[in-house]
């Protein structure tokens, strides 16, 4: 019996990552754009339909990589990298390969990079750049209060329901990564804003804060997009004249720094941010010479 070629291989694995780990869509896009790549490097001039899975050695994911340097940061090859042995694994773990020819080889090590972020007082001149009281306008100050309220992903922004939002205790109800959920404060001020929202938008539609669906809507009643949610951003930030540039996961950052440097302790940004690991919400704080000099002086005995 012939086995499925190199890409069939891969959508299959694409298919195991939506019914078997539960990824999310973006994820999974993303391994499925890094693989493509990978086959249509390996196949060469053969049709990479039809070349076996297990035709592919260390020696070709080696010259893969190397092709990588030449146009790659080592981020993105590592990602690359990771999106491969992943697969690799799941070849091996179903026996369609017999060795991970991934095992060999090493991952470059990261340029961490630290996002942007706003001081408190770029963050609040932001907030209230938004004016008017137009639907868009109490839309888009609703939307980037919880952001900024709640510290959750845009992805998580865009993917709130109706229902998700709680006003007598001011909390989200967020489908994190992996479709992990979890329940996190986005304050009142965030939540009288999402009100004024859904109020306005049940006098111009009749949609109001009762019905199903997507929380945050479009000019034609649809789910708002991530990719909207940052153009809209970017048309904020010139208004302000702001002199760093700032994204949805600046102010995800953002939140997270201010939080620390007014005394919250790691763990408890780690369990707002929906991290996993520790490690991971770390590479998000700075924390300010401010409160690192008054943290010494208080706890120092020779200060």
């Amino acid at each position: 019996m012939t086995r499925p070629g190199l890409t069939q291989q891969i959508d299959l694995f694409l298919q195991a990552l939506d019914s078997e780990k539960g990824y999310s869509e973006n994820t999974i896009r993303a391994y499925g754009h890094d693989l493509a790549e990978f086959a249509v490097y390996a196949a060469g001039d053969t049709d990479k339909r039809k070349l076996p899975a297990a035709s592919v050695d260390s020696l070709t994911i080696r010259g893969f990589v190397a092709a990588l340097y030449r146009k790659n940061e080592k981020n993105t090859i590592a990602r690359k990298l990771s999106a491969l042995r992943s697969f690799f694994r799941h070849l091996v773990k179903h026996g369609v390969v017999d060795d991970d020819p991934t095992a060999a080889i090493l991952t470059p090590k990261h340029n961490r990079r630290i996002p942007s972020y706003l001081s408190v007082d770029d963050m609040f001149r932001l907030l209230d750049q938004v004016t008017g009281s137009g639907l868009l306008d109490l839309r888009n100050r609703a939307m980037f209060e919880t952001l900024y309220g709640s510290g959750i992903r845009v992805s998580e922004l865009t993917g709130l329901d109706v229902g998700d939002v709680d006003p007598a205790s001011a909390c989200l109800r967020v489908m994190g990564k992996g479709g992990r959920e979890r329940i996190v404060p986005a304050g009142y001020r965030a939540i009288r804003r999402i009100r004024s929202y859904r109020d306005c938008l049940f006098e111009h539609t009749g949609i109001g804060m009762q019905s199903e669906g997507a929380l945050f809507l479009n000019k034609n009643r649809g789910r708002l997009s991530a990719r909207s949610v940052g153009r809209i951003l970017e048309t904020l930030v010139r208004k302000c004249s702001l002199a760093v540039p700032i994204s949805p996961h600046g102010i995800r950052h953002s939140f997270a720094t201010h939080m620390l440097d007014a005394g919250a302790d790691l763990r408890t940004v780690q369990e707002l941010l929906g991290h996993r690991s520790l490690s991971t919400t770390q590479k998000y704080t700075h924390v300010s010479i401010d409160r690192l000099m008054a943290a010494y002086d208080k706890a120092h005995p020779r200060r």
